[in-house]
């Protein structure tokens, strides 16, 4: 299962209703003016209905296909100052054959590295369908100027990353200046683009546990769709608090109305803090409920979850041979 490289081509429709906002990104006024006029979230209600999805009862069959399904839209990551090329190789090898026992597990999404190491990753992968994705725009803090951003996300593309992973300033939408994330989310998609007139997918790492409030978390999903982001992500995975279930929920809930009002999908992933079965299958269950069957595929939901494959493995031969496996039976990452 692979997401396709292009930027999606919107229908004539969709494109018409996404030029029709153009005016509330027409200026900072504008753009402050849309971004508060959201709804209030209510706090109690999000966290109480996302722990009421995480109670949900997979059954045996169901569940069989829920883990196959986590591991398929998984993006393997290794971002690490120590990254070597071999270390590159093996996650990619990794990726590839997630239980070299059982070449029926499917393949990960995407492995995920530092612009440095996206050649590597290219030609580990070859021709398996396996995306390779790329942090850029001084990941995971942000805090350069917007030439060296662009510049870090043109190396990556020029490499050949099929995804690139940007962080917004955090800052600067915490000092209220919209427009100043507006515009370089902008200038990142740009750079996105390559000669033959496709483009690496971009994804907008919001770093929701410094956003302090859920009200934050609406209001910079909106911003990150409305400048083009094809995935929103929840988190660099670099800080104490990353993926929780009433935050992605809320950012599930944003994209269901960004669709509504544009005809215009986006994709979602949570990132961080995800490490078992049982969290993955909560998180399924919060898509198909608030966006259903469409996001149901590695095309527009992925984990950023790295451990998370182990236990998923694990799971995936109790189901299959009815015993536990050992501690040695899967890679340490």
């Amino acid at each position: 299962m692979t997401m396709p490289i292009t930027v999606p081509a919107y229908g004539k429709e969709a494109a018409g209703r996404l030029a029709s906002m153009a005016d509330v990104t027409a200026d900072d006024g504008a753009l402050r003016r849309f971004l508060h006029g959201l709804p209030g979230v209510d706090a109690v209600g999000l966290e109480a209905r996302a722990a009421t999805l995480g109670t949900r009862s997979i059954k045996t069959t169901a569940k069989a296909y829920a883990i196959d399904l986590a591991i398929s839209m998984i993006d393997l990551t290794t971002l690490e100052g120590a990254d070597t090329p071999g270390k590159v190789r093996a996650l990619c090898a990794k990726g590839v054959h997630p239980d070299p026992t059982d070449r029926t597990s499917p393949k990960v999404a995407a492995i995920c590295v530092y612009p440095d190491m996206v050649a590597t990753a290219k030609e580990a992968l070859g021709d398996s369908g396996i995306h390779v994705a790329s942090v850029a725009t001084a990941f995971p803090a942000g805090r350069a100027a917007l030439p060296v951003k662009l510049a870090d996300t043109r190396d990556a593309v020029a490499a050949g990353a099929d995804e690139i992973d940007m962080v917004i300033d955090r800052g600067a939408f915490l000092s209220g200046r919209y427009m100043d994330v507006f515009e370089e989310i902008k200038a990142v998609k740009e750079a996105c683009a390559r000669p033959d007139g496709s483009a690496a997918h971009l994804k907008v790492i919001f770093e929701t546990g410094e956003l302090q409030t859920y009200d934050n978390v609406r209001r910079v999903s909106w911003l990150a769709m409305l400048a083009g982001a094809d995935f929103i992500k929840t988190s660099t995975g670099k800080v104490a608090v990353n993926a929780t279930p009433p935050v992605t929920l809320l950012m599930l809930e944003a994209v269901r109305d960004f669709h509504a009002t544009t005809g215009v999908q986006v994709g979602v992933k949570p990132a961080g803090g995800i490490r078992t079965t049982k969290d993955a299958i909560k998180y399924l269950v919060m898509v198909n409920e608030t966006l259903g069957e469409p996001w149901l595929t590695a095309d527009w939901f992925r984990f950023g979850a790295s451990s998370l494959l182990n236990d998923l493995l694990m799971q995936r031969q109790k189901l299959s041979t009815g015993r536990y496996s050992g501690p040695d039976y899967v890679t340490v990452d």
